[in-house]
């Protein structure tokens, strides 16, 4: 990996700012930055593309040569895993403790029982309860070197994977901007810049329903965005509007969540994380989020 022809991009140059355009992750995804010349934007834009296709290829579900797939088709066995893989697992094991049980990675099998495109479903409560057989991170053996799942678990990285992408994409080229670079991954968004009074990048808060104008905005000079909602998968259920976002706990998306919540933290992971955990504490989603002393931005 890490050549340009791998992840073909496009670059055009503003005012004040390059960007680069590619598609990864199954998102559109951008990456703005401040550089000196035509040479540096360059090498922003194969940097982010290699490095985006690599993580892609190594933790998507999609793809039968990743990492993930690798340990679901050894469910049963253990699977020696690499120094990053086993970090991404230890933050994974971190955010299942910290959200009490309600943000777990082995949840993914749920999606059988479930499809989101809108309509409305009749869940199975006999396949959800066998399903729940399946899921709880703390039956995984794991340690700092492997990791064993039981027979018909399955790992999902998904609601990590693109955020730590926009992390480790951001902290790589930052050395070449500077002045600033906002990588944008399908949303998940983190800016870094190294000198004082950086100029704000200006990003808007999108609209649950789909309308094209933007119903707020966020000025970012080095932190992280992320956003979790059910603007476009969703079931109803008895004519009841359900997001896509499982409970772990029970099997059953969650009730009375916000549309969407948006979340301003440090990191991309961070942020995801706590946007999602917000999402699953449906009804008290704003009351945990104060409780945390951030920034955010709900929709209901």
């Amino acid at each position: 990996m890490g050549s340009e022809a791998e992840l073909p991009y496009t670059l055009r140059a503003t005012d004040s700012h390059w960007v680069v355009a590619f598609a990864a992750m199954a998102s559109p995804c951008e990456i703005l930055a401040r550089c000196r010349d035509e040479s540096d934007a360059r090498k922003v834009a194969v940097l982010a593309c290699a490095e985006t296709a690599r993580i892609e290829a190594k933790f998507s579900r999609y793809r039968d040569d990743s990492v993930v797939q690798t340990i679901n088709r050894n469910a049963g066995e253990r699977v020696t895993v690499d120094d990053e893989t086993a970090r991404l697992l230890q933050y994974a094991g971190q955010c299942y403790e910290l959200s009490g049980g309600r943000f777990d990675v082995t949840s993914g099998v749920l999606r059988r029982a479930w499809v989101f495109d809108g309509g409305e479903v009749s869940p199975d409560a006999d396949r959800i309860a066998s399903l729940l057989e399946c899921v709880g991170w703390p039956k995984v053996e794991f340690d700092d070197t492997g990791i064993r799942l039981l027979p018909g678990m399955e790992l999902d990285l998904g609601g990590i994977g693109k955020e730590y992408a926009a992390d480790r994409v951001a902290d790589l080229v930052a050395r070449l901007a500077p002045e600033g670079v906002m990588v944008n991954l399908g949303g998940d968004i983190r800016a870094i810049a190294d000198v004082p009074e950086a100029d704000p990048w200006t990003v808007g808060i999108e609209d649950p329903d789909g309308k094209a104008v933007a119903i707020g905005q966020i000025d970012l000079v080095n932190g992280a965005i992320a956003t979790s909602g059910d603007a476009r998968r969703f079931c109803t259920v008895d004519g009841v509007r359900l997001g896509h976002i499982l409970d772990p706990r029970t099997g059953w998306p969650v009730e009375d969540a916000p549309r969407s919540v948006t979340v301003i933290s440090d990191t991309c992971t961070g942020a995801g994380f706590l946007a999602t955990l917000a999402m699953l504490h449906g009804p008290v989603a704003e009351a945990f989020l104060d409780a945390q002393g951030i920034t955010f931005h709900c929709v209901r």
